[in-house]
């Protein structure tokens, strides 16, 4: 299994607030408009339970929410990708109105497939938390 996580953001609430916000995936549509992400992230789609994202030479792929731990976790599982894969958000609230954030990508990939995804992957976790943790701090403000 490799993991790859994501560095600690931080969001200005409370972590019941910010969970309450992630657990509707719609709420992240603004993410789509952050000049952060540029051309790398491309066809994000989301709804209630799953999103899916548009991956080079790999195509569209979806995950859908598996678990909701309140105020603490949010987990997910891939569908329509060549490799499994789990993504958790982990929240921490640190002070009464500040909430550590971070991603965690866990999957199995085979050798030759990880020397060539690994960098990518590394990069993509940060900038996905990146993302989130901007368009939540914009709609919290």
């Amino acid at each position: 299994m490799t993991t790859y996580q994501s560095d600690i953001k931080t969001i200005f609430s409370n972590e019941e607030m910010v969970f309450n916000i992630l657990s509707d995936l719609n709420n992240l549509q603004k993410i789509k408009q952050l000049p952060a992400l540029g051309d790398k992230v491309k066809n994000l789609q989301f709804d209630t339970d799953s999103f899916t994202i548009e991956v080079d030479m790999i195509g569209n792929i979806g995950f859908r929410v598996i678990m909701r731990e309140p105020f603490k976790t949010i987990k997910f599982q891939s569908e329509r990708a060549p490799v499994t894969m789990t993504v958790l958000i982990q929240l921490e609230q640190v002070k009464e109105k500040e909430t550590h954030l971070y991603l965690i990508l866990e999957t199995e990939l085979p050798p030759m497939i990880k020397m060539m995804v690994d960098k990518k992957l590394k990069e993509g976790i940060n900038l996905v938390a990146d993302g989130i943790s901007q368009a939540l701090n914009a709609a919290l403000l």
